[in-house]
């Protein structure tokens, strides 16, 4: 998603941070860690009118919670103030592996 004006590039941007902070909510219920710090969400693009596109993984194709975790994942992005539209892809390459999890994740897992 592109935005022309500088405000709509402002707005996108603001929009975009929001979500990463309600990313951060969203737990595999498995593992002590938020999915964004997991590396499990590989994209968000945002734009001015509140639209939401996240591409996102899970840590296997035979995760127990593959059926309800892309749907948190949008339940909780539509709640947010001026989001308009959700889409959540769950996509599987690249492979998710620990690798992709952020530093501070990989302290409080002892990895």
């Amino acid at each position: 998603m592109t935005s022309d004006s500088p405000i709509e590039k402002i707005q996108s941007q603001a929009l975009e941070a929001q979500v990463v902070e309600v990313l951060r909510t969203v737990y595999d219920p498995e593992i002590p860690v938020d999915i964004y710090e997991m590396g499990l969400i590989y994209e968000v693009k945002t734009d001015a009118a509140g639209k939401v596109d996240i591409k996102m993984t899970l840590t296997s194709p035979a995760c127990p919670v593959a059926g309800t975790l892309p749907v948190e994942v949008e339940d909780k992005v539509k709640a947010i103030d001026g989001v308009t539209e959700v889409k959540v892809e769950i996509v599987w390459d690249p492979t998710w592996t620990p690798e992709l999890m952020s530093e501070a994740a990989r302290l409080q897992l002892n990895i």
